[in-house]
């Protein structure tokens, strides 16, 4: 209940932001209406599934989030992912599935490692946000243009047969969906119509032709699934068993990565757009509320909604009182308003979809990262993209963030450098006798696994003749086990050859895991200095005696 608290403390919840804060959620909850009907019936679920989802979560997210201007509700990002799961497991699969993972979207905020998902790469969220786009668009064709519906199967077969399907497109239905399409994208662009929502005049004109003419070739609402009930339904536990919870494992976890993922984002985008600050683990902590309340209420996975977020903002919400009343807006609606939803056309509703897959690609944006970005991480962009449309969400994911690892670890160790220095210009003038054989290395730049290979080649590069190896590690931030064992190595190899080897000005955190691995010991403590003059002193004894013993044999 953070955002609740904040925003009292705030003062927010004076008699004064109560009007600005209720217009902004009915205006959201007016938005929010065919998108939820719309993500439902894209998701394999039924168009008031969603309007239960958008009652249930944007309630839970508003109380127990940890943005006071977070909308929650069902979100295009979803599509793919939950599709998938309605055509293996079936929509009460993937309920289930939604239940798990609002638990562990809630383990996330408890331990507060949610976080780390902050540090997903944009190139990867650009990729798959743009993917995601692509298949929504493509997958709302038939709706679009009145096409048989296309059985499942890989993104590349259902193109190909749509793209044959085309010529036997359903005129009436084509020219009411791009009707439908014109008026979204022209009201907002209408003076005096700019804050009225697109969506909802296409609705509401688009539907008002449908009951007028009542074109028999035109799919609606009533028509494909039925009247849509009045009301919430009432509370249903679905039927949990440990084989289901088993094969549902993989989902949840993709519902709840994909969940958290867009949740922060669009709490960063209302950070930015009212200059507030949210609190992330908080903010899972809500997600994962409302993932396990909204299945049972008849409602699948939700998230945080950006757009309808942002919607929330520029209309002057403040509060999470904003995001409650977009809630029971839509409780208004469905009871007062259900059977009027009967002659939708799905056409108007793939057109809302048209635009919401356009905004997502977010196209401008792309083009010039691809324009703009170094070329590794347009490739990485384009491979998680091309696997996003042509693979899976998941996969695409996975492999983009590791290829954004390798490269940001290529980086790094490209960033570490081994420097040779003359041991006579660092100390005294007229020591260069006593300093003959020594050999004073400068490591520069995290020792880790990444780097050791190089800072080992460096370091087992010397001469014949060297007696004893200064490594000077002043400017090593921190060192991990295969840095540690790459050092363990280098000092093996060089005490092998008869070379002394003197480790001088490491930090304190590095020495703290140095001797903890036991190199300290091995190495000998008197061996181990904490300025680099100590160490040439002792290196200079040392060269001197070798040289002493050399010339006795």
């Amino acid at each position: 209940m953070i955002a609740l608290v904040e925003s009292y403390r705030a003062g927010l919840w004076a008699r004064q932001h109560w009007l600005p804060n209720i217009i902004a959620g009915v205006i959201v909850g007016v938005v929010a209406l065919p998108l939820a009907m719309a993500f439902a019936i894209a998701s394999g679920a039924k168009p008031e599934q969603g309007i239960y989802t958008s009652i249930v979560a944007g309630i839970a997210v508003s109380v127990f989030g940890g943005s006071r201007l977070q909308i929650a509700g069902p979100t295009g990002a979803f599509i793919v992912i939950l599709a998938d799961i309605v055509a293996r497991y079936g929509i009460d699969g993937l309920q289930i599935a939604t239940l798990m993972a609002g638990v562990i979207l809630l383990l996330l905020g408890v331990s507060r490692t949610g976080a780390i998902i902050k540090f997903i790469p944009a190139p990867v969220i650009v990729g798959f946000t743009a993917g995601i786009g692509i298949i929504i668009w493509v997958g709302q064709w038939s709706y679009f243009f009145g096409l048989p519906e296309v059985p499942g199967g890989h993104f590349h077969h259902k193109l190909w047969a749509q793209l044959q399907m085309l010529p036997r497109l359903d005129l009436p239905t084509t020219l009411l969906g791009l009707l439908s399409l014109a008026l979204i994208i022209g009201t907002p662009r209408v003076h005096a119509l700019r804050r009225v929502p697109g969506p909802l005049v296409a609705l509401v004109l688009v539907t008002l032709l449908q009951s007028i003419f009542g074109f028999s070739s035109v799919a609606t609402i009533g028509s494909t699934y039925g009247e849509i009930p009045r009301g919430l339904p009432p509370l249903q536990l679905p039927e949990v068993t440990l084989s289901r919870l088993v094969e549902l494992i993989g989902p949840a976890f993709a519902i709840a990565m994909l969940g958290a993922i867009e949740s922060l984002l669009s709490a960063v985008v209302a950070d930015r757009m009212a200059d507030t600050r949210h609190n992330s683990s908080q903010e899972l902590i809500g997600q994962g509320i409302a993932n396990i309340a909204a299945p049972l209420f008849g409602g699948f996975a939700a998230t945080g909604a950006i757009a309808r977020t942002a919607t929330n903002v520029r209309n002057g919400g403040t509060s999470p009182l904003a995001g409650i009343v977009h809630a029971l807006t839509l409780v208004l609606i469905i009871v007062a308003l259900a059977p009027l939803a009967s002659n939708i056309p799905l056409t108007t509703l793939a057109a809302v979809l048209f635009v919401v897959a356009w905004n997502m690609s977010d196209v401008p944006h792309l083009l010039r990262m691809v324009r703009r970005a170094p070329p590794a991480d347009i490739f990485i962009l384009v491979v998680t993209l091309l696997l996003t449309v042509f693979a899976d969400l998941v996969v695409a994911v996975n492999i983009g963030v590791v290829l954004a690892m390798l490269h940001f670890l290529k980086r790094m160790t490209d960033s570490v450098r081994v420097h040779r220095e003359a041991p006579a210009a660092l100390e005294q003038p007229g020591t260069a006798e006593a300093l003959q054989g020594v050999y004073v290395y400068r490591v520069e730049g995290p020792f880790f696994f990444g780097a050791a290979d190089s800072i080992e080649q460096s370091l087992h590069a010397t001469d014949a003749d060297v007696r004893v190896l200064v490594i000077r590690l002043a400017q090593v931030p921190f060192i991990d086990a295969t840095g540690l064992q790459a050092l363990g190595d280098t000092i093996a190899w060089a005490q092998r050859r008869g070379i002394a080897v003197l480790l001088a000005e490491p930090q304190r955190n590095v020495l703290r895991k140095m001797l903890r691995m036991g190199l300290i010991e091995r190495l000998g403590r008197s061996n181990v200095h904490g300025s680099l003059a100590a160490a040439l002193r002792h290196a200079g004894r040392l060269a001197t005696m070798a040289t002493s013993d050399k010339r006795a044999s």
